[in-house]
């Protein structure tokens, strides 16, 4: 215990937080009390029990004291750990750093622009809190070497998170590897030292308003002009769960010629508290509560919801029983898919063209990439992956993340998405049709997809490791009532993907069967995906092969 209580003590000495530094002191205070509080003593043996693995999805954890957790400490050698990898590699020393609303989202973004402009790097901050899809736009509008964001995306309200891409060839894409290892290491490496050694300098560039133009711009410019005018087109509520989504994506609607949504007012200014949420993710039971009951009282047509940093988006329709039915991410890829490879083949006849998703997300849209004579490419999940398809066109990932235009933003974009599913509800409108007619539509040209989900959340992260190890020592004959007829362990590479931790079962009648752990929640999670001849029929399956694979990842 020695150990910790010194290194808790370096820490503190070095942390240049008041918050977290009195954090800290209370625990070793307690823990070295008379009587010893074993409490005190569990959490610092936690804190110090090694330090937050930076990985392709950088950082992202709880706020906190101690290099297991999210502060000023940790992001500061992140900070310093990519400029020197950025140095040293001899890569483009420029970088641009956007920043949410979350709690400390701006106290990281300035750490971050001071250290890095004092290790001499050319370092622009944007003007304020935006979006996540601003960033990555900015990365290649700026042609720097290197985009830092500071976010937790969805995750629960208390933590925080560091993503980092990478400009040149990366062309403005997330981090993959192996460059991720190289910035962790040289990240442990300025972590080996004493903060207040580094070199810190104010005179970095804040961006001007200028350049949040230009994105809402080319973002507008992705659509064409809506069919109808705007007070005959569909009403449609919008929230940005407490995030930075709205001052934005209300700039890119009216650029476009597309009506003003109604607003959530309760969700619609960012607030890190996240006070009518306790997980401000779309995908969360109760998360579109508020914006599900601002649809029916004002008789909406279309509910869409951004998360807290808008790069994804979820999208909710009338149910026919006077509420709304939020769609899964697969129905939401499915329908903008089939939107752009249409709007591809028309105006590009003669140029080839590729729809790509994640290994886990529905393989629905392979039928429409044959359809329309594309190619079609799976790959690992995350859109670092998703984005550096050659020749993409559209890429997405069930866990509502969508690319509908990689000329703009090399990742997922929640707000580009909005746009696109807003001019097909008014396209559609045009024509006396909605958005559950082309669900109905799509099923009749590529046939009856469901999909579903089982997630099991764990609190000893040792758990996902056993329950991986059992499904792997005894493989199932059937699922659901379907025969297995193929396994594939991805943990070896295969099909040209990198070893993985990922397991996927193959059943009769075109079903399959996705586990794996979460890469950013301490979860497994299985995907399930099925076809048949009507949509009720795909979905009995779907639940059908849940109930069988649940007790199986509990």
């Amino acid at each position: 215990m020695e150990a910790v209580l010194t290194a808790a003590r370096s820490w503190s000495e070095q942390d240049p937080d008041d918050e977290t530094r009195a954090e800290l002191d209370a625990l070793v205070a307690a823990a070295t009390g008379d009587p010893v509080d074993e409490t005190a003593v569990a959490s610092l043996r936690e804190r110090f029990s090694g330090r937050l693995a930076f990985g392709t999805a950088g950082l992202r954890a709880e706020l906190g004291a101690g290099p297991q957790r999210m502060n000023r400490v940790v992001v500061t050698q992140a900070a310093a750990g990519l400029a020197r990898f950025l140095i040293d590699t001899g890569r483009d020393r420029s970088v641009v750093i956007g920043y949410d609303g979350r709690v400390n989202s701006d106290v990281f973004a300035r750490d971050s622009a001071e250290v890095m402009r004092g290790l001499g790097l050319e370092v622009t901050l944007l003007p304020s809190a935006l979006p996540t899809p601003v960033l990555a736009f900015a990365v290649r509008h700026l042609g720097v070497g290197a985009g830092v964001m500071v976010t937790a995306s969805h995750n629960p309200p208390r933590d925080n998170g560091y993503k980092v891409y990478l400009g040149g060839e990366d062309d403005g894409s997330q981090i993959v590897p192996p460059v991720d290892g190289e910035i962790a290491a040289a990240i442990d490496q300025v972590a080996a030292g004493d903060l207040r050694d580094l070199v810190r300098a104010t005179d970095y560039t804040v961006a001007g308003e200028a350049l949040v133009r230009a994105y809402v711009d080319a973002t507008a410019a992705t659509v064409p002009a809506p069919r109808l005018p705007a007070d005959a087109q569909p009403t449609v509520v919008y929230t940005a769960m407490h995030g930075v989504g709205w001052e934005t994506a209300r700039a890119v609607f009216a650029a476009a010629g597309f009506a003003e949504p109604v607003v959530v007012p309760e969700q619609i200014e960012p607030d890190g508290a996240f006070p009518t949420v306790s997980f401000p993710n779309p995908e969360e039971p109760g998360a579109m509560d508020l914006s599900v009951a601002r649809g029916v009282a004002v008789g909406a047509d279309l509910v869409i919801a951004n998360d807290p940093d808008a790069d994804r988006l979820a999208l909710a329709i009338p149910d026919g029983a006077g509420s709304f039915r939020r769609l899964s991410g697969n129905e939401v890829g499915w329908l903008l898919g089939w939107r752009a490879a249409e709007a591809f083949a028309a105006g590009s006849p003669d140029t080839s063209g590729t729809l790509a998703a994640s290994i886990v997300s529905s393989p629905a849209l392979s039928r429409v990439a044959e359809r329309y004579g594309l190619e079609y490419r799976d790959t690992l999940t995350g859109f670092k992956w998703v984005s550096r398809v050659p020749g993409l066109v559209f890429g997405y990932e069930e866990a509502l993340g969508y690319l509908v235009d990689p000329t703009v933003v090399r990742d997922k974009d929640g707000i580009s998405a909005a746009l696109a599913l807003l001019d097909l509800a008014v396209s559609l409108a045009a024509d006396g049709r909605t958005i559950a007619d082309q669900l109905d539509a799509f099923a009749a040209e590529f046939g009856a997809f469901a999909s579903g989900q089982v997630s099991t959340r764990v609190d000893d992260l040792s758990r996902i490791g056993a329950i991986m190890a059992a499904l792997r020592s005894s493989a199932p004959s059937s699922l659901g009532g379907l025969g297995v007829t193929g396994v594939t362990d991805y943990s070896d590479g295969v099909e040209g993907f990198p070893p993985s931790d990922i397991l996927r079962y193959d059943l009769e009648g075109g079903a399959r069967v996705i586990v794996r752990p979460s890469g950013t929640e301490p979860k497994v999670k299985v995907y399930i995906d099925t076809v048949a001849g009507t949509p009720a029929q795909a979905q009995a399956l779907v639940d059908a092969l849940a109930a069988d694979v649940r007790p199986r990842v509990s």
